[in-house]
Order: C-alpha cells, then structure tokens, then sequence
C-alpha cells in the first residue's frame, strides 16, 4: 500500500519546524522531521519510487549516506536537505568522517528549487544554505535551510568580499547583529565540505561544534563563481543563540 501524506505529519510539521531561532527547542517536537523521513519519504521511495511527502529522495550510495529534500511549510520557496541517516545535528562526528557525504554540497545541488517555486530566475548570490547551532534548532535530524538570503546580508557580502581569502577571518561588520567568521571558497560546486572546514578551525571540535552555526552563501567573485562561508557562535550574554537561519528570508523580498 503506498504510504499517504498524513495530514498528521504534516501539521506537526508546521508546528514544530517554523518556531523562531529563539524559541527553546524544548517546545517542539524535534522527532518530526526523522519520522517523515524515515517513515514516510524513504519508504514510500523504495517501494513505489515516488519520494512524496518530500520532493527528492537520493538514495544512489544507500540510506546510510542518503538524503532527502522536503518544502518546507514555512516560507514560499524555503527547502530543507535531510540526511536519510540518523545524525542529529551539527554536533554529529559523522559529519567529520573523511570520506563522509558532503551535504552542503547536495544542498547547493538543490538550490534551483528556490527560484522554480517562485517563479523567479534568482543569481546565486540571491541564495543562502543554514544550519543552525544546536540551542536555537527545533528539531534533533540534521536539515540544512535553502532559501533566499535576506538583501541587506547580500549587499554586505557583495560590499566586503573583496577582503576575504581562502583562510578565516573575522567578517569586517555584524550580519543580522551578529558577528562571523569568513572565509571565500572558489568554484560553481561546492567541492570542499563546510563542516570539516569549520571544524579545523576549532580548538576542540567534539565539544565546540554544538555551538557552532554555519551560511553557505553563494557569490560570483571578479575571478570566477564562488562561495561565501559563514561561521558564527552561540555567544548566551549577546542573545545571540547561532542562528544563521536569521541570515535567510523566507519572504524572498529578492524575488520581487
């Protein structure tokens, strides 16, 4: 029997994946997004090859290295990449594994899907992926937001990537109030993998990486198509809970 899209799941969904960056995750339910996964998108995928709740299931390496990608309820255009494994979030070693799958990578694969739901050609500078550090997460499966990134965030980049290398630094000016680390990645694909690139920049990755918030933005430099890497940190006496979500705008004011 094919599986259904459970108006269950899918209500549950609204509730517990659109709370703000500053709500406690403790007030969602943060199985939901594993449940539809795992019970709805990859089954429904294996037996009838279609991928539905979600709109992608990419199984080609098996579940354990898999994703899927699902629309998400909030915003007009916002998509999330969810592994088909089992990892709860950034703190996740597995993310770490040498060989591991890329899922930046597969997310920015994705981001087409943004300007297709808005009927609107965006410019990869248009385009942000997200994820947020474990405090201001609702959910406890790794998911990467692909949307639109907010104007202002845009044209600061675009202002200061003149000043950024291949190696971190301090972003010249906060974004959304909050301060970054930077660094430019060259190239149309993404062939490095943000969180390793993240974590090599930690002193003690294992027990830092919880705390860490990451904004894959894209850019097209003077020398070629690229990206701007963003890494923030919770820092509790600022407010600032590592939202890098807070950089994207799921009301794409971009494409109007």
């Amino acid at each position: 029997m094919r599986l259904p899209r459970t108006a269950t799941l899918l209500i549950a969904l609204l509730a517990s994946c659109t709370a703000p960056a500053i709500a406690p995750a403790a007030r969602a339910d943060g199985t939901v997004l594993w449940r539809l996964v795992s019970k709805a998108c990859v089954p429904n995928q294996l037996a009838h090859h279609d991928p539905a709740p979600c709109v992608l299931v990419h199984l080609d390496d098996g579940i354990e290295r898999g994703w899927a990608v699902l629309k998400d309820i909030r915003g007009i255009s916002q998509f999330l990449l969810i592994p088909t494994a089992k990892l709860t979030g950034i703190e996740s070693p597995e993310l770490l594994a040498p060989d591991g799958p890329n899922y930046f990578a597969a997310a920015w694969s994705q981001h087409d899907r943004v300007g297709a739901a808005l009927g609107h050609t965006l410019r990869r500078q248009d385009i942000a992926l997200a994820i947020n550090s474990r405090l201001a997460r609702s959910q406890e499966q790794l998911h990467i937001h692909i949307d639109c990134i907010r104007p202002d965030v845009r044209d600061l980049i675009a202002q200061h990537q003149g000043e950024l290398t291949s190696s971190w630094q301090p972003f010249p000016v906060p974004l959304v109030h909050h301060r970054y680390f930077a660094m430019r990645l060259k190239g149309d694909t993404l062939s490095q993998d943000p969180f390793r690139l993240v974590a090599a920049r930690l002193h003690d990755p294992a027990a830092e990486m919880p705390r860490q918030t990451l904004v894959l933005a894209g850019a097209d430099f003077p020398d070629g198509p690229g990206f701007v890497l963003l890494d923030g940190e919770v820092r509790l006496l600022h407010g600032d809970l590592g939202g890098g979500e807070d950089l994207q705008d799921h009301s794409c004011r971009l494409a109007r």
